[in-house]
């Protein structure tokens, strides 16, 4: 029994450390964000990272039928409307497995104003493995990536880091 509970105990201790080191939200300032050339999910047509150079960008990987991703599509449209002139954009990144077809039509049906591009096994290994949707990146004007999100993120959080690094 004395072992029983010893075992326990330590498997507990492992799933804690598991979570503390899997959900950490930091990333290191001096990683740069990985360049990457992907199709538009719209139109095909390729859409260089480096065009983005010198903006404050949210980087984030999705699904189209991921709940939580869709529950984000408000606020992401919300920010890149407020943020958009201001040096500022959203660059969604499609993991879905069907093609550009059904993305299309989500970004069509929710009226998305913001990049939405097809995502590859190459890109999303250059972030450091992307296992699980959504997941987000905040990437400074100096193109270093500040914040890593796993899954949704409240508005009020991204607003408040965006808004850090704007200034």
């Amino acid at each position: 029994m004395k072992n029983l509970s010893r075992s326990v105990f330590v498997s507990a201790v492992a799933v804690f450390l598991f979570f503390c080191f899997a959900f950490n939200t930091s990333a290191n300032a001096s990683s740069r964000m990985p360049q990457f050339v992907l199709k538009s999910a719209v139109d095909g047509s390729e859409v260089d990272s480096t065009s983005f150079a010198g903006k404050v960008l949210l980087v984030s990987f999705f699904a189209t039928w991921c709940p939580p991703c869709i529950e984000e599509v408000p606020t992401f449209k919300d920010l890149q409307g407020k943020y958009g002139e201001k040096d500022f954009s959203i660059i969604a990144l499609s993991v879905d497995q069907g093609g550009p077809d059904v993305v299309a039509r989500l970004v069509r049906k929710k009226n998305i104003n913001y990049p939405v591009l097809m995502a590859d096994n190459e890109t999303m290994q250059n972030f450091g493995g992307v296992y699980g949707v959504p997941v987000s990146f905040l990437i400074n004007k100096d193109g270093n990536v500040v914040k890593k999100y796993p899954g949704y993120v409240p508005k009020a959080i991204l607003i408040k880091d965006i808004e850090s690094i704007m200034n």
